[in-house]
């Protein structure tokens, strides 16, 4: 019997990265610090958006106590569920998931994204036929900037890091994949500026998923299809 070897493949960050979500959460964190009476200046939360949530939390509340960041956390949650219908896919987004996967390449979103938000972000994007993997923030304790959330990516699509490259649009997304030994693109979409990503550790830097879709053959994913 011959065992089939997994396809190469491409993990893809959602929020900021494939759905314009960035934006509502610094609004939706705006308002839960305004609610618990934390005060916050609005720019520390936008430079803090893809950071694993309960560091945002830890870090940005100045080390509250437990059930004031909890507070926090559902303040956010509900605010941004509010926010949904504001939702929409990038630029090319759902364009550059099919043409990865027509590719032949694995289309893998890897994301640390709550499993209620990721269903609103999955809907919104209405591409899981292309999906072959997916992760949520219920796989590990801690995710970006550390590397566990990339590691269960690749883990699960059944491939190595030399067999993947990872698409991101914060400093986050590429720091944890450095850690993890993966080539990273970064995308201007989510708010971080070209020079910040490129120090973070990406490999190139596009505009939004139009413009990775537009120069893909430029880009460290055409490496992947010689090893498909």
């Amino acid at each position: 019997m011959v065992t089939q070897l997994a396809q190469p493949a491409v993990l893809f960050d959602v929020d900021g990265t494939l759905v314009d979500s960035n934006y509502l959460h610094i609004h939706a964190w705006q308002r839960a610090f305004a609610e618990v009476g934390v005060e916050i200046e609005m720019w520390r939360v936008h430079r803090s958006i893809g950071m694993d949530g309960s560091t945002l939390v830890k870090e940005l509340s100045g080390d509250a106590p437990e059930d004031v960041q909890s507070q926090l956390k559902d303040a956010h949650s509900r605010y941004y569920k509010e926010a949904a219908p504001l939702l929409r896919p990038l630029p090319g987004a759902r364009e550059l998931l099919r043409r990865v996967a027509d590719l032949g390449l694995q289309v893998v979103l890897a994301t640390s994204a709550p499993e209620d938000e990721l269903a609103m972000l999955r809907e919104v994007l209405d591409s899981d036929d292309l999906v072959s993997e997916v992760t949520s923030s219920a796989d590990v304790d801690t995710a970006k900037p550390k590397p566990d959330i990339v590691n269960v990516a690749l883990e699960r699509a059944g491939v190595t890091a030399e067999e993947a490259v990872f698409v991101g649009d914060a400093v986050w997304d590429a720091e944890a994949c450095a850690r993890a030994e993966l080539v990273s693109v970064g995308l201007l979409c989510g708010g971080v500026s070209r020079d910040e990503l490129r120090d973070a550790g990406v490999a190139v830097v596009f505009e939004n998923p139009e413009d990775l879709l537009k120069h893909l053959d430029e880009s460290p994913i055409a490496k992947l299809i010689d090893k498909s």
